[in-house]
């Protein structure tokens, strides 16, 4: 088996749109994530006669609030991402993270990856000329279109 050297190119990298289309898909996702948890309590708690769980439920404060949400995004991302190289958005636009010899991240590119997301303002670095965002640079790591890279490797994929 022969080893052959590779290396990602910008040919292969998703493009604004893809990027743009991921971001807001996996913000939906994650919100109805959030939604469906405070739902699911306030229903247990109304079946089981729980009433402080629904109360609770429904009068959370900003900063727990504020917490959920930094978990859920968390732990949506690096799950994800660790074990599928895409979040559910990256599925449907047939895009990929990956490293530039585009084989899939070790764990602690991706827990980079995850953390710096939560830089404030993180997801401006798209509108500059760079394609990249910060936490694809921190991290290392090339959002790919998925086929084209399984083509220029040399990679036969199942539809």
């Amino acid at each position: 088996m022969e080893n052959k050297e590779f290396t990602v190119t910008n040919d292969l990298l998703a493009t604004r749109g893809q990027r743009s289309l991921n971001c807001i898909l996996d913000l939906l996702i994650v919100h109805t994530i959030i939604v469906s948890i405070g739902t699911t309590v306030v229903i247990i708690g109304d079946l089981t006669s729980n009433y402080n769980l629904t109360n609770w439920a429904e009068s959370r404060t900003t900063l727990e609030k504020l917490l959920l949400w930094a978990v859920i995004v968390f732990l949506y991302y690096f799950l994800t991402e660790t074990y599928f190289s895409q979040t559910f958005a990256k599925y449907f636009t047939k895009t990929i993270v990956v490293t530039k010899e585009g084989s899939r991240p070790k764990l602690h590119k991706i827990f980079i990856r995850t953390l710096t997301r939560f830089i404030p303002l993180e997801g401006l670095t798209f509108l500059s000329s760079n394609i990249r965002g910060l936490h694809d640079l921190f991290s290392n790591t090339y959002v790919v279109k998925k086929h084209e890279l399984n083509h220029k490797k040399g990679v036969i994929a199942f539809p």
